[in-house]
């Protein structure tokens, strides 16, 4: 069970981590990126390819939630191991990685994007 006020003191020590109240739960935010979600008193950080390895080998559920026309939306962020609300030193590094997680996936967004090469118009020999 997450207690935001707990979270707030393992957090400390990250600087200026904001907690945001969103959608019925919390989204812990450093700087602009969401690196983390509270929801139904369960903490989530944010994966990426470089650490969902991490979570999936210790059997942590991503975040879901099913949508009004009943799909269920598998989200990028994984239940927090229970050893961060006892040891301050996993809290950080957990969430270390899930802010490094939130920044990559920032940085992916602004990248531009590659557009597929237009066919070139051939003339013909006889024009």
């Amino acid at each position: 069970m997450a207690d935001i006020e707990f979270l707030k003191e393992l957090a400390e020590p990250l600087g200026s981590v904001v907690f945001k109240k969103m959608f019925g739960g919390w989204g812990l935010m450093s700087g602009e990126r969401m690196f983390g979600l509270v929801a139904d008193d369960t903490l989530y950080f944010k994966v990426d390819e470089e650490t969902s390895r991490r979570f999936e080998e210790r059997g942590l559920d991503r975040f879901t939630y099913v949508t009004k026309d009943g799909r269920r939306t598998v989200m990028s962020y994984a239940r927090a191991p229970e050893e961060v609300f006892d040891d301050p030193d996993a809290f950080l590094d957990w969430a270390r990685a899930a802010i490094g997680a939130a920044m990559r996936s920032a940085a992916a967004a602004k990248a531009p994007k590659r557009r597929p090469a237009k066919p070139t118009k051939r003339r013909s020999a006889e024009a």
